[in-house]
C-alpha cells in the first residue's frame, strides 16, 4: 500500500490531468461556437525559455524572439500547473476529498487558479495586471474567469474519475 504522499501526488496527477484536459476541450469548444481564439501555450513556454537568461517581463511576449521546443515546454507547464492545483485542492481538503469530491471546494480552488494568469503570466508577458493592457481587458477577464470555474468543474469531475479509478488502492 503506497504512502500518504505518494497517494497525494498519484491523485493529484490524475485529478489536475483531468481536469485540465476538461479546460483543454472546454477552449475547443468555445473555439468553435463562440470564435474565441484558442490560447497560445507556446508564449508561455517562450516566457519560461526566456527566464534562465534573466527575462521576466517582456512587452509583449509575442515580439520576443521564439525559443526552440517553446511550444512543448508551454504545454507541458500547463499541465504541471493543472497538477499543482490539484494538489493544493487535496492540500486544503485532504485526500478524504478524493473518497467524496465537492463541488464547491472544486470550483472555491478553479476560480482562485485564475490568480496565476492575473498577478503573474499577464503582467510577465506584457498584457498588464489582470489583461489590463489588452484590447479589451473586461473580456479577457471574463473568459478567463469561466474558463477557470471550467477548471474547477473539472477538478470535480477528474476527483470522482480519480475516486473511482483507485479505489483499489
Amino acid at each position: 500500500m503506497p504512502d500518504s504522499t505518494t497517494t497525494l501526488l498519484l491523485h493529484a496527477a490524475i485529478i489536475g490531468t483531468g481536469a485540465t484536459l476538461v479546460m483543454d476541450a472546454w477552449a475547443i469548444l468555445r473555439q468553435r461556437l463562440l470564435g474565441v481564439p484558442a490560447l497560445n501555450y507556446g508564449l508561455v513556454g517562450r516566457w519560461l525559455a526566456w527566464l534562465p537568461r534573466g527575462r521576466f517581463h517582456h512587452q509583449p511576449i509575442a515580439a520576443t524572439p521564439p525559443v526552440r521546443g517553446e511550444h512543448a515546454i508551454g504545454w507541458i507547464a500547463h499541465y504541471l500547473t493543472g497538477i499543482a492545483f490539484a494538489g493544493i485542492l487535496l492540500g486544503l481538503w485532504g485526500l478524504d476529498w478524493v473518497r467524496q469530491p465537492t463541488l464547491a471546494s472544486a470550483v472555491v480552488v478553479g476560480i482562485g487558479s485564475v490568480a496565476a494568469p492575473f498577478l503573474l503570466m499577464q503582467p510577465a508577458m506584457g498584457a498588464g495586471i489582470a489583461a489590463s493592457h489588452t484590447p479589451r481587458p473586461n473580456l479577457a477577464r471574463m473568459h478567463s474567469l469561466v474558463t477557470h470555474a471550467v477548471f474547477g468543474v473539472g477538478l470535480y469531475a477528474a476527483g470522482w474519475g480519480a475516486r473511482l479509478a483507485t479505489k483499489s488502492l
